[in-house]
């Protein structure tokens, strides 16, 4: 008699949660990482699986931050030295001492863009409630570039749109 009471109060524990849950408005969630000393968030839709920064395989004849290929889950994959890119980091980072919590970050393969980038650092999950948007400094910025943020223990996060930056031209043009 115990038991079928409580799978019932279950039952309606886990009704009601799923209740709250479809009415709830979703928000923005962001993947947040270090990348070369800069605490970067990309939006959790552009961004798809996380693997080990290991078995990255060297292509002459490209730009610094073009680090070479990877075969991931069985596809290959282009890889970028994410800080390299952006201009955080003066010299790319050598392949065999990338450092255990280095990470390539796959491209959501929606994109279209078979491409991983090479971030230092993973920082876990932010979302909307958790970082205020600073106001904009004005300038030009890149078009993958997009909004400042703050959290609650003072650290400025950069919004990156990844499936902006796999569609920028200088981010195509990996020949050197």
């Amino acid at each position: 008699m115990a038991k079928r009471e409580a799978l019932r109060e279950l039952q309606s524990r886990l009704a009601a949660r799923l209740q709250a849950a479809m009415t709830e408005v979703p928000g923005a969630s962001w993947l947040a990482v270090n990348c070369a000393g800069q605490g970067l968030i990309f939006p959790l839709h552009t961004a798809g699986e996380i693997f080990t920064a290991a078995g990255v395989l060297p292509v002459p004849h490209t730009q610094s931050w073009f680090l070479g290929v990877a075969n991931l889950r069985g596809g290959l994959h282009g890889v970028v030295d994410l800080g390299g890119f952006l201009g955080l980091r003066g010299k790319p980072p050598a392949l065999d001492g990338l450092g255990e919590q280095a990470r390539l970050l796959a491209l959501n393969p929606a994109g279209g863009a078979h491409c991983a980038v090479l971030v230092d650092r993973l920082a876990g999950l932010r979302n909307p409630g958790q970082l205020s948007r600073l106001p904009d400094e004005g300038g030009a910025r890149p078009g993958f570039a997009g909004g400042r943020y703050r959290d609650e223990q003072g650290a400025v996060w950069q919004e990156i749109d990844l499936a902006a930056l796999a569609r920028q031209e200088q981010f195509l043009s990996i020949a050197a």
